[in-house]
């Protein structure tokens, strides 16, 4: 039987599928970078607000567009991870600094941020507590602000259910741990309620009274810059610490600041296998989808 001859119309337009290839990955990084991007939570420096596993969604124009808000590809950087499998700090170039933001705004009182210290590519997340100009100064584990203590209420112990991506260790959390009747594992956390000057409130855990960053200042945060704490006053290394120390190194620049996170879309335990669909819907942490971490706030 004679073969059918391919016709020009049924020919792969190479040069078309890679135009639109490019069109697509131009406009998936243009809305990463200047719309909103997804954030996985890696640390417990935000807990109880948010643990290892969270995902966001960050508002990436709602501070203006600084030098760290475009993502684009590191090549390099990709063929490590994917082909080397080697680890790797960011999948994305560092540009250069410039001072300043388009279309700029400034965050808030008790903001979650994304930011990314100077002279590194790793992105954090914090909260923002001190404004230019603010003096700040922690004292036994409680915030000043301007010379006035940041309002606390002590919520009690809370238990949190220690899984895979929040285990809980001993080394971390000393006598915390915890085996209900049930044989399950929890961790019995104190929370404390912060209210901010402006009043927006939001819980933090501070479970060692003596740690090393219950005591600094005071410091005057500088013109253009914010002071940033992790809601896990004992596990977070922020502007209390220095870069060495895997720190902020103090307070930020405003350009440093790369969005504001805006809601948890989903939560994982760590539990689930990349080759079993049906794993990743039994790590699915209940009550944690579309929780908004815009902080609430007091009664006027």
């Amino acid at each position: 039987m004679a073969k059918a001859k391919r016709t020009k119309s049924d020919q792969i337009d190479w040069v078309a599928e890679i135009r639109g290839a490019v069109v697509l990955l131009a406009a998936v990084l243009g809305f990463h970078s200047f719309v909103a991007k997804p954030f996985y939570i890696p640390s417990e420096s935000m807990v109880p607000t948010l643990l290892v596993g969270d995902r966001l969604v960050v508002n990436k124009f709602a501070y203006g567009w600084s030098h760290v808000s475009p993502t684009i590809p590191s090549v390099p950087a990709l063929f490590r991870w994917l082909v080397l499998r080697e680890p790797v700090e960011s999948l994305a170039v560092q540009l250069p600094n410039w001072k300043g933001r388009i279309w700029g705004s400034t965050p808030e009182r008790g903001d979650v941020v994304i930011l990314t210290p100077p002279g590194t590519n790793t992105d954090y997340i914090k909260r923002v507590i001190g404004l230019p100009g603010d003096r700040i100064e922690v004292r036994g584990g409680v915030v000043f602000i301007n010379g006035q203590a940041v309002k606390q209420q002590r919520l009690g112990d809370r238990l949190m259910p220690v899984d895979l991506n929040d285990p809980c260790t001993p080394e971390d959390y000393p006598g915390r741990r915890v085996t209900k009747d049930d044989g399950s594992l929890w961790c019995k956390l104190p929370i404390v309620r912060e209210t901010l000057p402006n009043g927006r409130t939001y819980e933090t855990v501070d479970a060692d009274r003596d740690s090393v960053g219950d005591n600094y200042g005071p410091i005057t945060v500088p013109d253009g810059h914010y002071f940033m704490m992790g809601d896990n006053r004992d596990h977070s290394a922020d502007s209390r610490f220095p870069q060495w120390q895997r720190g902020l190194g103090g307070p930020v620049a405003w350009e440093q600041i790369g969005g504001r996170a805006e809601i948890i879309t989903f939560s994982l335990d760590g539990s689930s296998s990349l080759l079993n669909p049906i794993s990743w819907v039994r790590a699915l942490r209940p009550g944690r989808a579309l929780t908004s971490l815009a902080p609430k706030k007091t009664a006027e």
